[in-house]
């Protein structure tokens, strides 16, 4: 071999060595602006949530029809940046194992307060089914006597999820929205929960009984989101344990966390659970948002996290972003092709959401009402979404597997892989 030819391949391999410290070093810069990403959203949403929280205040010691509504659009606007973070459960087992105290549903509100008289009394599934802690001090459910005298966090948490019954949701966003709309009773026809701001009124002028411990519980409600938010933040912040985790197992591992996160909330939770589930069964009592007619939001905020996190981008409630190295370019520097096939997807299913959000934020139909049977074009508004949100997996799965990590198994769902099931 020519001394030319020599150096010329050495030159080549010490090139390509370069390029893999390259990568190795791209690999940690994306996972450090995943962290970063998830950090800012945790923030952004303790932040709201401590703003909610102050709402409540407001509404339990002095109530009015204009307390209810600010309170309102405080959850609402609370929802905007938690959504955005669903993103990391699944790949991150500290927030999977975290999630449920902060955002389970669906829900069996009348374990909390009353409920209309269609609801039902009783459920073979559930002894609390119908315990209303808001009216009773002493709880008899399932052969047993739980003191609910004092309407703490204490309390609250000792009966969520209890017996096991996941639909037992006591605290989180689910239960403060029940205590703010009530029971939407309007099925797949207009409206949304509509409970009377004189559900916290004082004295004689209160309605449906017991509004002191009602604002109690909803008061503990709004303390305890706020501290289990401040767990999370503390999670995420550098030297927290869920940044350490994402590279306990090394950089491969974390892209992995990273990419399951986004495969199982756009496929088996959104596309399927969230989403084809309801529309299958033109149930509205498979919304996600289900009291305040939110949903068309909080589907198009978890789309907008994947984006996020494919992107390397997030825009913070104030306005600043959050940004670096991202996926998307990692995944570019493998197959440019695949990469930008992918945020295609990805942006394309942003406009489905969009397009649904338009449609309920122009007050011409809420997302239960694109539910609704024999609505071809409403149902096809959501189908697009869903569509959207197959097609994006699929090329989550094959960027998986451009950027050599192990195959990842998705969280499924019957709804989308054995639709048959769904009516047994």
């Amino acid at each position: 071999m020519s001394l030319r030819r020599t150096l010329a391949s050495l030159g080549a391999g010490l090139a390509l060595l370069g390029g893999l410290d390259a990568a190795r070093a791209d690999s940690a810069a994306v996972l450090d602006t995943y962290a970063n990403i998830a950090q800012a959203g945790y923030e952004d949403s303790l932040s709201t949530a401590r703003t909610l929280s102050a709402a409540i205040d407001r509404l339990v010691e002095q109530p009015s029809a204009d307390a209810m509504l600010a309170t309102r659009a405080a959850w609402l606007a609370a929802r905007v940046p938690y959504q955005q973070t669903e993103v990391y459960r699944f790949g991150n087992a500290i927030v999977d194992d975290w999630e449920g105290r902060v955002n389970a549903w669906p829900l069996d509100e009348g374990l909390i307060d009353y409920v209309d008289a269609g609801y039902g009394s009783e459920s073979d599934e559930n002894a609390f089914y119908t315990a209303n802690v808001v009216a009773n001090a002493k709880l008899s459910a399932g052969g047993r006597m739980l003191d609910a005298t004092k309407i703490d966090a204490a309390l609250l948490q000792s009966l969520h999820e209890v017996d096991e019954v996941e639909a037992n949701v006591a605290t989180g966003y689910h239960a403060i929205e029940f205590l703010l709309w009530g029971q939407d009773l309007n099925g797949t026809g207009p409206g949304a929960g509509n409970r009377p701001w004189t559900d916290y009124a004082k004295g004689a002028d209160c309605t449906n009984g017991n509004c002191d411990r009602r604002g109690q519980y909803l008061q503990a409600a709004a303390a305890l989101m706020v501290a289990d938010l401040e767990e999370m933040v503390a999670n995420w912040v550098p030297g927290g344990a869920a940044r350490a985790a994402l590279t306990a197992n090394g950089e491969k591992a974390g892209l992995s966390m990273i990419l399951t996160g986004m495969g199982s909330l756009s496929y088996g939770e959104l596309a399927g659970e969230r989403m084809k589930l309801g529309l299958l069964l033109h149930d509205p009592e498979e919304e996600h948002d289900c009291f305040s007619d939110n949903t068309h939001n909080s589907h198009y905020y978890d789309a907008v996290g994947v984006m996020n996190v494919y992107e390397g981008r997030y825009v913070r409630i104030d306005g600043s972003v959050v940004e670096g190295p991202s996926l998307a370019e990692l995944a570019a520097a493998t197959d440019s092709a695949l990469a930008e096939e992918l945020r295609a997807d990805i942006r394309a299913t942003v406009d489905a959401m969009a397009r649904m959000k338009k449609a309920a934020d122009n007050r011409r139909l809420a997302y239960d009402q694109m539910l609704g049977e024999g609505n071809q074009a409403c149902n096809a508004l959501v189908q697009d979404a869903i569509d959207g949100l197959v097609k994006q997996t699929r090329a989550i799965e094959r960027v998986v597997a451009a950027l050599g990590l192990d195959r990842i198994d998705f969280e499924g769902s019957d709804s989308l892989d054995n639709p048959g099931a769904v009516f047994q």
